[in-house]
């Protein structure tokens, strides 16, 4: 096989072709072995004097025949013989690769399909030229083990290509493959794979673009037809720049999968909130009304931590949240300094939040429950557990000191449960508390060691000092604008005589 570099041909072959090829397909009505062999000798000279469109024109003339000819076996066997010749052109292999790819599609049955595709993998094998080629064949190949049920050996078979490293394949059609492949790992039910795959995928490429003038839109036009025209064989094709929403919600749908099998509620919300940054979503009133309920309820669910908090009150600030009334009240209680009562919440919020798929009070049955119901649940319970801490930190804001029943009847719960929520926010680092079982007492106020009293003695009396080092300045002041009032002078005249 040839480097690939393009050298001068050594002697045209075009004429020859145009009398050889013809010639040869109609000899091939009759006998197609003695129409190939005739093919094959100008292909023999025209490759050894690196005529590439002749050569190209003759292995495309060969496996066209034995398509037409209705032998599949044969083609199969022609190319693998073609593209091992002594000197053969990359480009001409490259050619004939795309040829017969385009043929799959008229194989009488899945079986000559599967056989042709072997052949154009075993070709492409190794081959960095025809990468983006043996990428496509692998994905139909992956695509048939999928409609035939088996899952696993499409999924191996897909996932095998690495085609982030790709030079020649655009953009776009990489983000496909690998979405492809993440979604064959998800449904396997291998997310640690799946959320792998998914790393390769740069959230760049989805970023929004600004709107551009027509003037903009015809000068990226010109610049594209330039680059185009200077580009060689080998360099990548020039990159259009394309409406990639469908790939986006995809890709985002694919996270939000990832991020529920593992319970990890803020990044769930961060996905959501992406998918609202989206033109065709904000377009359309229910769509976006379901997104904003899936923000506000992710966020609320989240782990309680500065950043949770600080998305929970930008969320709030968004003004289109009031667009779903019920998560906007919802939303507010958790950021307002208040307590809210379990039960309270559970009978105003309860049947709104059930009546969607994210939440369900309905616990399932403990023989083989649905993983989606399941979860429903878990999500009830864990918002439950959100609003005691909430009632917690809100306790530990206003209380020093409290005793156990007085907190108990705050939070609506049992000893044994007020103590285990205690217990988890301390060890959270959330809130300071100390509870001292026999006096059943819980003690908010955390414990200032010496430095700490001293260096708030010391910010006190500077304080102070600034304060009245202000008031001395406000006094004489005053003093000033007394003396020079108009009328001032003579007071002070008069009341110097009537001291005499």
């Amino acid at each position: 096989m040839s480097d690939g570099a393009l050298f001068k041909p050594e002697r045209d072959y075009t004429k020859e072709a145009d009398k050889v090829i013809p010639e040869a397909q109609e000899l091939a009505k009759h006998d197609i072995q003695k129409a190939i062999d005739k093919i094959l000798v100008l292909e023999k000279q025209a490759r050894q004097s690196s005529d590439l469109a002749s050569t190209s024109r003759s292995l495309v003339a060969i496996v066209t025949i034995c398509k037409e000819a209705g032998d599949w076996s044969l083609l199969n066997e022609q190319v693998l013989l073609l593209s091992k010749k002594h000197g053969q052109l990359k480009q001409a292999i490259t050619k004939m690769v795309q040829v017969v790819m385009g043929f799959l599609d008229d194989a009488p049955n899945v079986d000559v399909k599967l056989s042709t595709i072997e052949a154009l993998r075993t070709v492409t094998e190794g081959k960095i030229f025809v990468e983006v080629e043996r990428a496509r064949v692998t994905r139909m190949l992956s695509d048939i083990k999928k409609s035939q049920g088996n899952l696993k050996e499409a999924a191996d078979i897909l996932c095998e290509l690495q085609v982030e490293t790709f030079g020649s394949m655009a953009r776009r059609e990489k983000t496909e493959f690998i979405l492809q492949q993440v979604e064959l790992c998800v449904e396997k039910g291998d997310f640690t794979q799946a959320g792998i795959l998914s790393r390769k995928i740069g959230t760049k490429f989805f970023a929004r673009k600004p709107k551009k003038t027509p003037e903009q839109i015809e000068a990226d036009r010109k610049a594209r037809e330039e680059a185009e025209k200077k580009r060689s064989p080998d360099d990548p094709p020039t990159e259009k720049e394309d409406d990639v929403t469908d790939l986006k919600l995809k890709y985002y749908e694919q996270q939000i999968t990832l991020a529920k099998q593992e319970d990890k509620y803020l990044e769930v919300c961060k996905h959501y909130r992406q998918v609202l940054d989206t033109e065709s979503v904000e377009e359309n009133p229910e769509q976006l009304r379901a997104v904003l309920q899936r923000v506000v309820y992710f966020i609320l669910l989240a782990p309680y931590d500065n950043e949770q908090s600080d998305l929970l009150h930008r969320i709030q600030q968004d003004s289109r949240i009031s667009q779903v009334s019920e998560e906007a009240a919802l939303l507010k209680l958790f950021t307002v300094h208040e307590l809210m009562r379990w039960p309270m919440v559970d009978e105003q919020f309860g049947p709104h939040l059930c009546s969607t798929d994210i939440f369900s009070k309905t616990k399932p049955a403990t023989g083989a429950p649905s993983s989606e119901e399941a979860k429903a649940y878990s999500r009830y319970v864990a918002l439950r557990n959100r609003v005691i801490e909430h009632n917690v930190r809100v306790v530990a804001k206003y209380y020093t000191r409290i005793t156990f029943p007085r907190l108990t009847a705050l939070l609506d719960l049992s000893e044994e449960e007020t103590e285990k929520y205690i217990s988890d926010l301390v060890c959270k680092k959330t809130v300071y508390a100390r509870i001292d079982r026999p006096a059943r007492i819980v003690n908010f106020e955390m414990k200032r060691g010496p430095d700490e009293v001293l260096d708030e003695w010391s910010g006190s009396m500077k304080s102070l000092l600034g304060l009245l080092e202000r008031v001395g300045h406000l006094m004489q002041k005053e003093e000033m604008m007394a003396r020079i009032q108009p009328g001032a002078s003579e007071k002070a005249g008069r009341a110097g005589v009537r001291a005499r």
